[in-house]
């Protein structure tokens, strides 16, 4: 990410933006799930820290944080619960973020995988149905200790 996106929200230019096209900065979710006050927080929030000095660092190290944790592992004793959207990208090895997951889990005694229907900030549409998955899984994991 260029370094000139730091200077987005202190010159006012997020705020333009969110003012302009605030669909591109609220949460997709059915009307009613979110108050006006909370959609209200959520656009001054934007505003304040989209693009920022710090968000702009974050991004351009991501490279370099994937790198650190390449060798990383989950324990295997450690319960995983994971969501991800239904991809149908597919790499040219065939891989996915479903295939990635999966081979994460494989080596873990008590995890699920949930693929489900939507975009990226599935919290944002399915947390009704996630809730529920939760409590099945933290429940089914108590069972069997």
């Amino acid at each position: 990410m260029p370094k000139y996106w730091s200077y987005v929200a202190p010159t006012g230019m997020a705020r333009l933006a969110v003012s302009l096209i605030p669909s591109e900065f609220l949460p997709v979710a059915e009307d009613g799930t979110y108050s006006g006050e909370n959609l209200q927080m959520v656009k001054a929030i934007s505003a304040w820290k989209g693009n920022n000095r710090n968000i702009v660092n974050e991004a351009n190290e991501i490279n370099n944080d994937l790198e650190k944790t390449t060798d990383m592992v989950i324990p295997s004793e450690l319960p995983v619960l994971i969501f991800t959207t239904k991809e149908k990208n597919v790499n040219k090895d065939g891989k996915s973020n479903i295939t990635f997951y999966q081979t994460q889990l494989d080596r873990i005694s008590s995890h699920k995988l949930i693929t489900l229907e939507g975009h990226h900030y599935l919290h944002w549409t399915r947390y009704k149905e996630m809730s529920e998955y939760v409590t099945e899984f933290i429940e089914n994991y108590l069972k069997d200790l």
